[in-house]
């Protein structure tokens, strides 16, 4: 029997993707904006953001995999204290579960054959996923969402920082927040379409919060460069 897929099924990796992909085009634009505000050279611009881009997709590795592991720590922590229980006091953890379906809804006899079923079947597995919450989706896997996170971060960061290549120094302020703004539109829709969320909201908060930001960092910019002008 094929196995049908749901929006959820992509919980993971959808997670570290957008995180990084927003992150990498939020802290490079606003790092550019920034320093373009301070009225620094096109090449000192250029160098901030590059610098940006290989700091943050980074730090974002770092951050993810360490967070990831440390969920990841505690699930085989949770499994090993749970496989001793089984080993040490089956019925318990058998009329455990029975309780936790008849808090579902199934009447007790009911209830007590479907927990016989399933840990015949796989004891461990059962407990896992309806005593602990734990199951193959949302089970962490820390390289991959080092690696999703480093990779979307990058591609994010990359797109503030080719129009402040391509673009001049004078059109840079503008022309950098636009395409920011832009393209956080439209991550968040393809992140809320992706995920089967509704399409505005998604939108509307990832470019509020992220013009907010930009706009901060643009005005601390502009504060330094007429403090030191």
């Amino acid at each position: 029997m094929q196995k049908e897929r749901h929006s959820i099924d992509r919980i993971g990796w959808l997670r570290a993707v957008v995180l990084g992909a927003n992150d990498g085009i939020v802290s490079t634009a606003s790092l550019l904006l920034g320093v373009a505000s301070a009225n620094a050279t096109h090449q000192n611009i250029l160098l901030t953001g590059v610098a940006g881009l290989v700091a943050g997709a980074m730090s974002m590795a770092t951050g993810e995999y360490v967070s990831v592991s440390s969920q990841s720590d505690t699930e085989k922590a949770a499994l090993a204290e749970e496989l001793d229980e089984l080993n040490t006091d089956y019925h318990g953890e058998l009329h455990e579960l029975t309780s936790i379906y008849i808090s579902r809804g199934l009447d007790v006899t009911l209830a007590r054959q479907v927990a016989h079923q399933l840990m015949n079947h796989d004891a461990l597995g059962a407990h896992a996923r309806d005593e602990l919450g734990i199951s193959e989706i949302t089970t962490a896997r820390p390289f991959q969402a080092a690696w999703a996170s480093a990779l979307s971060f990058s591609a994010g960061a990359v797109l503030p920082l080719m129009v402040a290549i391509v673009v001049a120094t004078q059109w840079a302020l503008p022309a950098i927040a636009i395409s920011a703004l832009a393209s956080l539109a439209v991550l968040g829709g393809i992140a809320a379409r992706t995920g089967g969320a509704p399409l505005v909201p998604g939108i509307v908060r990832v470019t509020f919060w992220s013009a907010l930001a930009m706009g901060v960092s643009s005005g601390v910019g502009a504060l330094f460069g007429l403090a030191i002008a």
